[in-house]
């Protein structure tokens, strides 16, 4: 073999030649973990890892030295903003260095954070008066290290609150780790890259930020009063609550979810330091003034570990109505993908755990095997990518539809209602948490779905099943039931009457009741009662 290359957090490419072949970074890890690695090993002349910024790689010495040690002669990496770097002899001490380093600095960090958290927890619940002018600007804080997203329920659910909190505050403020889609250019936006330390090391990141992060807003606030700071939670961060703290402003936090369990259930692991993942996560819902959720369920949960029920906002995501909307002509995308004269069964997403997309693969097959007759016209459109495409794939190849199937990739925020528009019946098929937890989402295609007004075939799945109804605003089906899905795709695809009344009465359901407008009223009459 001539050459391979590993697509880190970016999209992968095709190869140039037999000889050549890329992977994405998640096959490198099965390789790893499956001891196929050690027959690549020294196989290539040359190998090459394709990332978003080579500043900040996890564990980057020991993948410096993976990447060597595959290639016999030479072995590059490369990031989106064309910085190239060869891993020689030079590099490889360089990132050695600075991996014992932050290994000697490592205690110290973890000592400090525990400090910084006995001491906040001790400052709250608190009397102090704090400021607060609607009138002024809102800040918004993304404080998550992941970086070169181009789509996903996260970017919608970001930019759809930034988009709109001008309509009722002064026009936001955005703190933000890395650009995020779709949000309006008119903000006052501020990157605030983290340094590059302690990334040899599994989750010291994100614990390490807080104070650089805390830094750097202040620099970027100044003296301005903010009306108040609102934080989209991420792992281990209390950056919003010192902030917050710092111009004694009413804190917002929006919770979509422990991420003490989203890594146990659906991450494959426990966090490192779980203990102080979830003190760190009591102190912001405790700290909170207010705390978004977007599930009852999540509301219940809160409740139960003791947080003010008075002050927890059940808010359901949401949609642009004009961005999403029946009027957007999808004829492109089906003269692209050579969709003429087909009815094609769409679904769009990050495909995570909890999507099921590999469920809808199994009904496409089972509806394709069972009824023959319209494998000539119909199609299944499945946009996007993520860590269940793998079994995605072999569930395709198992039931042979693999040419009846559309595979995209990743595909950019804004084309999304693009694709969507390329749709005839449009499925969500949710599935259970593995645990027998509720289900706590608010899926933003439900949203993005209804708006479109499409004919949609959805899991009947705690709010799903509540914003939906069977045979009024869409066809519900049994979560986690290939049988039943098919039966609802079936039933959709012989009905194009019904594909249109239901899609209008969910147009018109989300344009009433839903819209990101609508959620971030809530948000902002709900602070105003309570503070």
């Amino acid at each position: 073999m001539n050459k391979i290359t590993v697509y880190r957090s970016t999209e992968k490419k095709t190869p140039l030649s037999k000889k050549n072949i890329s992977i994405s970074f998640q096959e490198l890890r099965s390789w790893i973990s499956s001891r196929k690695i050690y027959f690549h090993l020294f196989r290539y002349r040359e190998s090459r890892m394709v990332t978003d910024d080579l500043r900040w790689i996890p564990k980057p010495f020991a993948l410096a030295l993976l990447m060597r040690i595959l290639a016999k002669t030479k072995a590059v990496w490369e990031d989106q903003r064309g910085i190239v770097q060869e891993i020689n002899c030079s590099l490889l001490f360089s990132l050695f260095i600075n991996l014992m380093k932050d290994f000697f600095l490592k205690k110290n960090l973890l000592r400090k954070i525990e400090d910084q958290i006995a001491f906040l927890s001790a400052s709250f619940p608190s009397i102090e008066t704090k400021h607060f002018d609607i009138t002024q600007s809102p800040v918004y804080l993304r404080t998550d290290l992941c970086f070169g997203l181009q789509s996903g329920g996260s970017i919608g659910h970001i930019a759809g609150v930034l988009n709109h909190l001008n309509h009722f505050t002064g026009n936001p403020i955005f703190l933000t780790t890395d650009h995020i889609p779709t949000v309006s250019q008119e903000w006052e936006c501020h990157i605030v890259a983290p340094e590059n330390a302690f990334w040899d090391f599994s989750e010291l990141p994100p614990l390490y930020f807080n104070e650089f992060f805390l830094k750097q807003a202040i620099q970027r606030i100044g003296t301005r009063q903010p009306s108040f700071i609102y934080q989209r939670y991420s792992t281990y961060n209390f950056s919003g609550i010192q902030l917050a703290k710092y111009y004694r402003v009413p804190f917002v936090l929006e919770f979509n979810g422990s991420e003490v369990w989203v890594h146990r259930h659906w991450g494959g692991h426990a966090l490192k330091y779980e203990p102080l993942a979830k003190q760190i996560e009591m102190l912001n819902l405790k700290a909170s003034d207010l705390v978004v959720v977007v599930s009852q369920p999540l509301k219940d949960e809160l409740i139960a570990k003791g947080i003010d029920p008075k002050k927890v906002l059940v808010n359901p995501n949401g949609v642009d109505p004009d961005t999403y909307s029946p009027d957007i002509d999808g004829t492109s995308v089906r003269q692209k993908q050579q969709l003429k004269n087909k009815i094609v069964l769409g679904f769009i997403g990050t495909f995570g755990k909890w999507h099921g997309a590999e469920i809808l693969a199994e009904a496409f097959g089972n509806l394709m095997q069972s009824f023959p007759e319209l494998k000539k016209e119909i199609r299944l459109l499945m946009i996007g990518d993520g860590v269940t495409m793998p079994l995605v794939k072999q569930t395709l190849s198992k039931w042979n539809v693999d040419q009846d199937t559309i595979l995209t990739g990743t595909v950019p925020q804004e084309l999304g209602p693009l694709y969507l528009a390329a749709c005839d019946i449009l499925v969500a098929p949710h599935i259970p948490n593995a645990d027998g937890s509720p289900f706590f989402g608010s899926p933003t295609k439900l949203f993005e779905y209804m708006a479109m007004g499409k004919g949609i075939v959805a899991s009947d799945l705690n709010q799903i099943g509540e914003i939906l109804e069977h045979n009024r605003t869409a066809w519900m089906v049994k979560p986690g039931d290939a049988a039943s899905l098919m039966r609802g795709l079936k039933a959709l695809i012989d009905d194009h009457s019904t594909r249109i009344r239901l899609g209008q009465a969910a147009r018109e359901k989300v344009v009433s009741h839903h819209s990101w407008k609508e959620h971030t009223r809530k948000i902002i009459d709900s602070l105003c009662r309570l503070i």
